[in-house]
């Protein structure tokens, strides 16, 4: 059974946060209060994760008025050997744990580059994504690519190598490190004091939308009238 809610192209300026933490109902809330609009939440990439996003969950978040994006784990922070096979291998998972959660056809669901071991060829980079973002269009989802520390490509090669026109920029991510021309639509932030939640107590980091140089947005789900709903 699909999850409640609309599709929607997020907005300029819309504020969100992601997690590899669960988020009960009374943190959505809470993180709703505090004028957060979205999350974006992890799905398994093999072995399964305690933390990683239930339907339960889902429903909660959307019925607090915060719109849902998904993420696949990395396999490993500090060095992985990508390459075709894999990104086929994992990009199916991710598809096929969107479709299990009940996430509409549409949105956006994002591949995790970075990490990648070094003096890894970046042709091996560009196969695992491509495969990966094959894997995820195929069963009707919006593949976006979420780059940061050590992905391992130029900028040029993140634009004209790759088959995404979706970039979500890491923390750390320089702006002379985005994809050329296109540039990015979702950056990432570490948590200030200022962006804390109020008895919440979660690992987390923010997200704000912007729109990027060709007018790309990322998608998500939401209930109708997101972001203003109450």
């Amino acid at each position: 059974m699909s999850l409640p809610g609309h599709v929607f192209s997020a907005p300029d300026g819309v504020r969100g946060f992601d997690t590899t933490e669960t988020i009960t109902p009374t943190a959505a809330l809470a993180f709703r209060r505090k004028g957060y609009r979205f999350a974006v939440r992890y799905v398994r990439r093999d072995k399964p994760h305690a933390s990683a996003l239930k339907a339960s969950e889902a429903k909660s978040l959307l019925s607090a008025g915060i719109g849902l994006m998904v993420v696949q784990y990395v396999e490993s922070e500090t060095a992985w050997s990508p390459g075709a096979a894999k990104g086929t291998k994992n990009g199916s998972i991710a598809a096929m744990e969107c479709e299990n959660l009940g996430v509409p056809w549409g949105v956006t669901v994002w591949c995790d580059l970075e990490g990648v071991a070094p003096g890894t060829p970046s042709q091996r980079i560009i196969d695992y994504c491509n495969a990966w973002h094959a894997a995820v269009s195929a069963a009707g989802y919006v593949p976006g690519v979420y780059v940061g520390y050590r992905a391992g490509l130029s900028r040029s090669q993140l634009y004209r190598a790759l088959r995404f026109s979706h970039y979500w920029g890491a923390y750390n991510l320089n702006v002379d490190q985005y994809p050329a021309v296109r540039g990015i639509q979702m950056k990432q932030s570490k948590r200030r004091r200022s962006d804390r939640v109020p008895g919440v107590d979660l690992d987390f980091q923010v997200d704000r939308i912007s729109v990027d140089a060709l007018g790309g947005r990322p998608t998500l789900l939401a209930l109708e009238g997101w972001p203003e709903m109450p």
